[in-house]
């Protein structure tokens, strides 16, 4: 079984890739797909829409696990600019006929850290330990993507694991 986890952004989408070897999580490949930081709204989702589609078609994952839209009451534009980046991610999950579990960002950091508001430096330690990285993980989009991948792996597994 492999999990693409992904961590959407207009500019840069951060994914990672873990495969269940033996009932345990093996770091395939991580990495970031970039839009455009200029450039039409069309364009730019395009770009993500076609980066995400390469990395399914290259590592054939099973099942995506995406972090869940989240809107701040300061920043509804922000969210909205996000569901764009959400929306042709799950296209190209849905083109390639893979399932998409969703996760919110609290629930992926009390998973890993049993700290549902844990910082980004804290969610690349944990992820680095639960997969025995020799570094973190950078940027901090592949820590997050990899964490949301992980913590589908505990949820289907019944696992708790924090702290």
């Amino acid at each position: 079984m492999k999990i693409l986890g992904i961590d959407p952004g207009l500019n840069i989408t951060g994914y990672g890739v873990l495969e269940i070897v033996e009932g345990q999580p093996r770091l395939v490949e991580a990495g970031i797909v970039r839009g455009k930081s200029r450039g039409s709204l069309t364009s730019r989702i395009k770009e993500i829409h076609d980066g995400v589609a390469d990395v399914i078609e290259a590592l054939k994952p099973d099942v995506m696990a995406l972090e869940k839209l989240y809107s701040h009451y300061d920043r509804p534009t922000t969210a909205i600019l996000m569901g764009h980046a959400r929306g042709v991610i799950c296209l190209a999950a849905a083109d390639a006929d893979i399932e998409v579990a969703d996760y919110a960002a609290t629930q992926v950091k009390k998973t890993l850290t049993d700290n549902g508001r844990a910082p980004k430096w804290q969610m690349q330690q944990a992820i680095q330990r639960e997969l025995g990285l020799t570094t973190l993980p950078e940027p901090a989009d592949v820590a997050d993507a990899l964490a949301i991948a992980f913590c589908h792996f505990c949820v289907e597994k019944g696992l708790r694991v924090g702290g």
